[in-house]
Formats: C-alpha cells, sequence, structure tokens
C-alpha cells in the first residue's frame, strides 16, 4: 500500500471480553489438509506473479497484470471475472456467488512499487526462498508483502474450502486495482460502474488481505488510514518565459531567473519554519481531532510496544521536538503532512557543472486525516500559491483519495474481534493507519461500507530492497503460509456468522 506503517505494531493487547466467540470452522482438519497438499502449488502461484511485476509509475505490464489478475480470480473460483477499463490502468471485477445469506467485498492491488536491482541481495523478480534470521524460511521478491503474499493466501484458502466439497460461507465480491501505488488515480473509476457498485452495495463491508501479525505472534486491527495526494510542483521553460527552456551557462544567473530557487521559494511556504508543522493557508479547517477513545488505544500500544524499539526501526534518534512517545504516536496518527519526496533540478553528477538549470522539480505528498478531502486540500494548495504569487509553479495532482474510518462495531471489526478472542491471539487495536490505502472508496458516499485490513500473515520490506514474506515461521506463535491460509479460512466463517448475528 501507499506509504505503509512503520513503527506502531505493538504487542499482546487483549480487546473487550463482551465479544463472543466464534464457531470452530467445520471440518477444519480437512480443510488444513488440503491446505498442506497444495502448499507447493500456492508458493509457485506466488512465485509466478511476483515474476510478473505491474508498475503503473512506468506504465509496466499495465495490460499484462489486469489479465493475469482476471485469471487468478477465476482459476479460485469466481464465476465471473472481466476487465473494468479505466482514464489509466484497468481493474479487475469478479464475483463469487456461493449461495450464501452474506456477501463479502475484497479489495486486491495487483501493482508493485519500483525497484532497482542493484539495491537487491535476491533479484526482485525471482521469488527465491531465503532463510532469514530469526523468522524462518521467506519468500524475497517485489510485492511478496505488498501485497501478493497475502492476497494469494486468501486466493489458497478460497480454493481450499471449495476443494473440500464445501461451498463458501460468503458470496465474494473483488474489485483490483492497478495503480494502488500511485494513489489509485482511476480507482473512483471502476466502483462508479454500475455493475461493480450495485455487487459491492450488497456486501457488509470490503476488506484488504494484508500481513499484519507483529513478530511476537499478536495480531494488529486496524479502524482506519490516513488519505493520501501524490502531486509535483515544476517550475521551468514550461511554465513561464523568464526561465530557459533548457539547462544554461549559470553566468546568466545575473540576468535570468533561476527556476531551482524559484521552487524552494514555494515549497518554504508550504510548512513553518520549525519545517514539519503545514502553513497552507486553511490547512487545519476541517482536521478532527483524536477522541478519548482512540487516545486511550495509542496510550495502550505505547505502553507495550518498546519506544527504543520503534526508534530502531526507523533509524532514528529522538522524535520531533524531542516529544514524548505517546506524544510523538498521538502526531503520527492525527496530524495531516505535507511531505517533500524528492527534488530535481540541473546537475548532481560529481564536481561542479555551471549551469543554471532549465527546469525544477519536487514530488510531494499529503496525507490527510478525518475530516479532510482530497479536492479541499489541492483546491487550498493552490488557492495558497496562487496569492503568494507562484503562478509560475505548475502543479500536477497524480493521484490521490480522502482518510477512511471504520466503527469497532462493523462487522468485519467484531468478526476479527471474535476470530482472535476463539483461538486466544492477543492483538491491539489502532484508530488509524498512518499509512494510506483507498478504503475510503468504499467507506464513503455513495456505498458507506465499512472497509478494513486483515491477515494473519507477516512479512516486511514494502517499498524497499529484498521484500519478503514468510513461508515457514521459526516461531509458532507465528503463522507461516499455511497458518496464514487457514486464518482466512477462518475468517470468512467467522464474518457469515457475526453477520448473521448483526441481522437477527
Amino acid at each position: 500500500m501507499v506509504g505503509r506503517l512503520v513503527g506502531l505494531s505493538v504487542a499482546a493487547l487483549l480487546a473487550s471480553t463482551a465479544v463472543p466467540l466464534a464457531a470452530e470452522t467445520p471440518d477444519r482438519e480437512q480443510i488444513v489438509s488440503i491446505v498442506k497438499e497444495q502448499r507447493d502449488a500456492t508458493i509457485e502461484d506466488l512465485r509466478e506473479w511476483i515474476a510478473l511485476p505491474t508498475i503503473a509509475a512506468e506504465k509496466l505490464n499495465t495490460p499484462a497484470g489486469a489479465e493475469y489478475m482476471k485469471q487468478l480470480a477465476l482459476d479460485a473460483g469466481f464465476q465471473q471475472a472481466k476487465i473494468i477499463p479505466t482514464d489509466g490502468v484497468p481493474a479487475v471485477f469478479a464475483t463469487l456467488d456461493a449461495g450464501a445469506e452474506t456477501t463479502l467485498g475484497l479489495y486486491f492491488m495487483y501493482d508493485v512499487k519500483q525497484f532497482d536491482p542493484s539495491e537487491w541481495d535476491a533479484p526482485p523478480l525471482e521469488g527465491r526462498l531465503v532463510e532469514r534470521e530469526g523468522e524462518g524460511l521467506t519468500i524475497v521478491g517485489r510485492g511478496a508483502v505488498n501485497q501478493k503474499g497475502p492476497e494469494m493466501a486468501l486466493l489458497a484458502a478460497i480454493k481450499a474450502i471449495q476443494a473440500s466439497g464445501k461451498k463458501l460461507p460468503v458470496n465474494l465480491v473483488l474489485v483490483a486495482e492497478g495503480e494502488e501505488e500511485v494513489a489509485s488515480t482511476h480507482f473512483d473509476q471502476v466502483v462508479a460502474v454500475p455493475e461493480v457498485r450495485d455487487a459491492l452495495a450488497k456486501t457488509v463491508g470490503v476488506f484488504i488481505p494484508s500481513a499484519a501479525q507483529s513478530k511476537d505472534g499478536s495480531a494488529n486491527i486496524t479502524l482506519g488510514a490516513k488519505g493520501a495526494v501524490e502531486f509535483q510542483l515544476v517550475v521551468g521553460g514550461e511554465t513561464s518565459d523568464k526561465y530557459p527552456k533548457t539547462d544554461i551557462h549559470s553566468s546568466n544567473h545575473a540576468r535570468i531567473e533561476n527556476p531551482a530557487w524559484r521552487l524552494v521559494k514555494a515549497l518554504d511556504t508550504l510548512v513553518a519554519d520549525d519545517g514539519h508543522t503545514p502553513a497552507i493557508d486553511g490547512w487545519f479547517e476541517n482536521v478532527r481531532p483524536l477522541t478519548e477513545r482512540q487516545k486511550e488505544l495509542i496510550a495502550e500500544g505505547a505502553a507495550l510496544n518498546p519506544e527504543e524499539e520503534a526508534k530502531a526501526l526507523l533509524g532514528v534518534g529522538r522524535w520531533i521536538d524531542d516529544e514524548p512517545y505517546v506524544t510523538s504516536l498521538e502526531r503520527f496518527l492525527s496530524q495531516p503532512t505535507v511531505n517533500i519526496q524528492g527534488l530535481i533540478a540541473g546537475y548532481t553528477g560529481p564536481g561542479g557543472k555551471t549551469v543554471l538549470p532549465g527546469r525544477a522539480e519536487a514530488k510531494l505528498e499529503f496525507r490527510l486525516v478525518p475530516a479532510m478531502t482530497k479536492d479541499e486540500a489541492v483546491s487550498k494548495l493552490k488557492a495558497h500559491l496562487a496569492k503568494r504569487g507562484f503562478d509560475d509553479v505548475q502543479v500536477t495532482v497524480s493521484g490521490g483519495y480522502g482518510p477512511n474510518e471504520t466503527d469497532e462495531d462493523s462487522v468485519l471489526i467484531r468478526a476479527q474481534k471474535a476470530l482472535f478472542d476463539e483461538k486466544g491471539i492477543p492483538y491491539s487495536i489502532r484508530p488509524r493507519n498512518a499509512g494510506s490505502w483507498p478504503g475510503v472508496i468504499f467507506n464513503g458516499p455513495p456505498l458507506n461500507l465499512p472497509a478494513s485490513q486483515f491477515g494473519l500473515s507477516r512479512g516486511g520490506g514494502a517499498h524497499a530492497p529484498n521484500e519478503w514474506f514468510l513461508i515457514e515461521s521459526s516461531d509458532p506463535k507465528v503463522n507461516g503460509l499455511d497458518e496464514a491460509i487457514m486464518a482466512y479460512v477462518d475468517y470468512l466463517y467467522v464474518v457469515a456468522e457475526e453477520a448473521a448475528e448483526v441481522s437477527d
């Protein structure tokens, strides 16, 4: 997912005992046996999927990735699957009618982040099995954990139930996009298709498979995520005739403006002098503060997750303004941000080149919190720059969406609590992820559905070199692939049970 959450993977926090225990999955041992029998085939399926990366930013394998996702759905038993065209990368829509009383929505992404093979210890598209110290046997490759590993585990769970001769306890509606890693640029077009929208409207909610198990075996429940908007600011000969069309000799800076300086001046207005507090006019108008319940959850998580471990994971020695740990976590989950991802201008090679750049570009992103919206954020950015006379700064929005929230009492969250309680798995509840996924497309109007993440698997390195997904765990408390698949099997049955209780 875009900008995965780092740093709040807390340990055991048992939630309310008022949640009813889930019924045992029928003939579970038979399904376990089938999962084991299919294990090699599942690993090979994952390896082959890793070998076909769809990278929206590079327009790599965009038609092929959608066709591959469509076939994966059909192979898993979906009766129909079709390509949904958009103004960008196509999506996939599939349905599985099991004749059940409850229908569950699934959100997949089939695209992955860019990669540089020179930075990897194992080839990023090979799907090599690698022993990882302290974890166990892993599969390494781009997309292994984000999100092909968890998604393949869910598809394997669907196959295993059907191979046991049973119908699924829920009907399924699947939507899979190929632009999640560029902030879901056209995903709203997919859900706007009447056939897709009507199918999703029948669901009790939509969830994305994830690898949300911590190293100590505890699980994580999240009640939402920040929104994300990705955009570029460009200054140069393409935006105004006061800048050169190409790099020119630097002596001309005495009489010609440098677009890099102009971009720096514009960027400086977006944050306060502290370098991190957003300073865009009206930025905090619609920011909803944390509730007392959310602060309580954050404090409980902080008490169980050592601060030094969080700092070590991030490679830092202090938080902003040397704030206390709990304060930093509240900021992490509640504050909207204006972040510079990268700056590009002129010559950056060895030595000097004495040029005046013809173009300067900054790549940025916003992280949005309730009750902000993408349109509001973009509008305020443009108005802010215009007010200060930066009419020569071109703003190009490449993708984005608002934040999402789901109630603790929704069927999806109740089912997670019930499952973890039944299995004796300790868990924490996060008010939201600081990273983002487009759950607001389901969570907001016109669908207004619960949207969540679920997965009892483990992995790491999302967006980074040597991305991995756990296949065989060295710790019995932590799930390998087989156990992750069975967690999805159990979750489907618990969702059906919880939905039936709610409807009663």
